[in-house]
């Protein structure tokens, strides 16, 4: 199917959506800030803005967007650990650390882009990769249950958790990016993640 490229005054509009986004979160805070604030800041009409990107949970996935990519290329084509060449277990490790770290620092953002809509988390092309790519490493270290693992992993990483662990328990950032970067190595291990047992007794 032929990809339509995107209109100059729209590219413009969406640019200036996003500065505008970004300008007024980090004056006011992600929940300090309405669909209609962004939409006068921006000088757009409001109509443009929802049909662009629906709610403000859609304008949070567009503003992280770009760090998800680059974090992406650099799994793909960065260095080890993080990209081709170490043992998956260690670059399994690897993407924990850097992905926390996306995620820390834009801790808000990444919150609602995540939590806007029941299972927002889940429908996004993002966590795609990052499951792909986790399925793919624990596969290679051949670990039983790849996809019930890399789903394990990634709840772990999910900014509601790591608001609760920061915010709420305020554990260190570094101590946390141990902790689960253990935590990802022990994914790796070749043992059933818990034994069977029979529900029926």
């Amino acid at each position: 199917m032929e990809v339509v490229p995107e209109r100059a005054d729209a590219a413009r509009n969406r640019l200036r959506v996003l500065a505008a986004a970004e300008r007024l979160f980090a004056a006011r805070g992600v929940a300090g800030v309405t669909m209609d604030d962004v939409a006068a800041e921006a000088g757009v009409g409001k109509g443009t803005l929802y049909r662009r990107f629906g709610d403000k949970g859609g304008l949070a996935v567009a503003l992280i967007d770009e760090r998800e990519r680059e974090l992406q290329q650099r799994i793909l084509t960065g260095a080890p650990p993080l990209g081709p060449g170490a043992p998956p277990a260690t670059r399994l490790a690897a993407f924990v650390a850097h992905y926390l770290d996306l995620v820390a620092t834009q801790l808000d953002l990444v919150l609602l882009s995540e939590t806007a809509t029941p299972g927002a988390r889940l429908r996004t092309g993002a966590h795609a990769f990052w499951r792909q790519h986790c399925r793919y490493l624990l596969h290679e270290a051949r670990a039983p249950e790849p996809d019930l693992r890399a789903d394990l992993l990634l709840a772990g990483l999910a900014a509601e958790q790591i608001v609760h662990w920061l915010r709420d328990e305020h554990r260190v950032l570094a101590d946390l990016a141990d902790g689960l970067s253990s935590a990802a190595l022990a994914l790796t291990n070749r043992q059933p993640v818990a034994p069977s047992h029979d529900l029926s007794t």
